[in-house]
């Protein structure tokens, strides 16, 4: 059994604007010393997968500075490793006229010379906007046992769930796990499972499906390549009920990062026996503690300097909090530096920025006061 990997960087940046005008989705800070992609990264690398091809379309550098040549995932290899595959303009097929994709479909075309040149028999493909620690393995071996041409890893909805537009996929299978339908979520829908774009195909059939995609004009993912397949093609799949995170608005980033605070939640995602989730390594001094500090319930990144009071916050390297100051509820991105006497409650902040002394910013947790990237309040 040989199986590549294929990552979606960008395909739902604009779900989440605020973090992604200057970055990719695939590089957007989580939990203190990660980026989104490490989890799509680790849970591939520790399913043995060895090469992995990662989709670009804009806005890439940073997500290249953070992957680099791929060793702290074990990617740096002669044979297989890890590829960028930027975007590239045609004068033929999808990209007529000169535009790039604008869809998991195109983007899929649009790679295709690394597909074909693969030479294993399965290929994995994944977002990079749903965290979760899932055991790769499980899903391959059900692939094969149900002599499937595609599996599709889907979860429960939660309550009260929304969705955005991109990635709203409702999946309807029967008793043995073959998908039958598929359509868009409609809002507080309950008891239905959801597609989180994490799916196994076999090579030829995904090059087979991709070529008549190509020769029909198709541009949708589900509603046209997959919706047309149902029926004529062996399409499972695979429930996964584990820790998932979704990361699709700024409400949810939130959301996401305050989950980190439940043990629960951590364990699930960074303590499951032999699949840690791997990142680029920083070396970076312990975080230090004023006498004066004082910290409940909060996730802190080592190289900090804590001289107030922080509860319930995610904290990223670097971040220095003054005195007397206190910080609630909130999510501070590297080298986010507070002044003395300042009062933060549910306010994200990007990295490099700073807070002056006396400034008293308050968001919600249904929408959280957000500060960009370099930006002195």
């Amino acid at each position: 059994m040989s199986v590549a990997g294929i990552i979606f960087s960008n395909i739902h940046d604009s779900s989440i604007p605020e973090l992604t005008n200057i970055r990719t989705m695939a590089s957007v800070p989580f939990g203190c010393r990660y980026r989104l992609i490490d989890f799509p990264l680790s849970y591939m690398v520790n399913s043995g997968i060895n090469k992995i091809g990662i989709i670009t379309h804009d806005n890439y550098q940073s997500l290249m500075d953070h992957i680099g040549t791929g060793k702290d995932w074990d990617l740096a290899r002669r044979s297989g490793g890890i590829k960028i595959l930027p975007p590239f303009i045609s004068t033929t097929g999808i990209s007529r006229g000169g535009r790039l994709y604008t869809s998991r479909l195109e983007a899929l075309i649009g790679v295709m010379t690394f597909i074909t040149r693969c030479n294993e028999d399965y290929i994995v493909l994944s977002d990079c906007d749903c965290i979760c620690n899932i055991d790769l393995n499980d899903v391959i071996e059900a692939h094969i046992a149900q002599n499937a041409d595609m599996t599709i890893v889907s979860r429960p909805a939660a309550e009260n769930e929304t969705l955005p537009t991109e990635g709203e996929t409702v999946i309807k299978c029967d008793d043995n796990g073959l998908i039958l339908e598929t359509a868009a979520y409609q809002k507080n829908t309950l008891n239905v499972e959801i597609s989180t774009n994490i799916i196994v195909a076999n090579r030829t059939f995904l090059i087979n499906l991709l070529n008549e995609s190509a020769a029909h004009g198709y541009s949708h993912f589900y509603r046209d390549a997959i919706s047309k397949r149902l029926g004529k093609s062996r399409i499972y799949r695979y429930l996964y009920e584990g820790i998932y995170l979704q990361i699709s608005s700024m409400e949810d980033y939130f959301s996401a990062s305050m989950r980190l605070l439940d043990t629960d939640v951590r364990d699930g995602l960074f303590n499951v026996a032999n699949r840690p989730i791997y990142t680029k390594l920083r070396n970076s001094s312990p975080t230090i503690y004023a006498e004066d500090a004082k910290v409940k319930n909060s996730y802190v990144a080592d190289g900090c300097v804590i001289e107030g009071e922080v509860e319930n916050c995610i904290i990223f390297r670097g971040v220095h909090i003054g005195k007397g100051t206190v910080v609630k509820n909130s999510v501070l991105m590297q080298d986010t530096f507070t002044g003395n006497n300042v009062m933060l409650n549910c306010v994200v902040t990007d990295k490099n920025t700073a807070i002056r002394d006396g400034r008293m910013l308050s968001g919600h947790e249904t929408m959280p006061f957000f500060i960009p990237k370099g930006t002195m309040i």
